[in-house]
Order: C-alpha cells, then structure tokens, then sequence
C-alpha cells in the first residue's frame, strides 16, 4: 500500500486500535493527524514514534462528537498539510 503525499486524520489515535492504524498509515506514506479528546501524552507519544520512524505527523485535541471541534480538526489538518484525504 502506498499513500505517499496522502493526509489521514486518525480518530482515537492515542491509544489501542486508533495508535496501530496511526502508525501503519504513517508507515505507508500518508501524513497522520493523531485526533485524540483526552489523553495527549499518548497522542504525542505515538506523533514521536511515527517521527522517529521517519514519518510526518502532528497531534490535534477534538472531540469528534462536537461539531465546532470537528471542524477545528479539519482546519488545523488544512492549515499544517493543505488538505485531507483519508478519515
């Protein structure tokens, strides 16, 4: 799978599932936005392994039940990568 130039925003990416679907989309190319609502020790956790991979990622707080944060999500995406591909 190759995602190269591809922006994914990654809900629950701080931990479990959300972290291991983060990390092999960074893997194959895609830029990731790590989302998370609470606990941005693990999102920037898991934006430093996927640096140190090699791989392009940045943290954003939202909660994705809110309507106002969802597109705070979007906008910060927009405004680091120019655009999203992937959710």
């Amino acid at each position: 799978m190759n995602l190269d130039n591809k922006v994914a925003i990654v809900t629950g990416a701080s931990r479990g599932i959300g972290t291991h679907i983060a990390k092999t989309l960074a893997l194959a190319g895609a830029k990731v936005v790590v989302n998370y609502a609470n606990d941005q020790a693990g999102a920037d956790h898991v934006v430093a392994e996927i640096h140190a991979a090699g791989g392009e990622a940045i943290a954003v707080r939202a909660d994705v039940s809110k309507t106002s944060e969802v597109k705070a999500l979007f906008d910060a995406t927009i405004a680091k990568f120019g655009k999203v591909d992937l959710m």
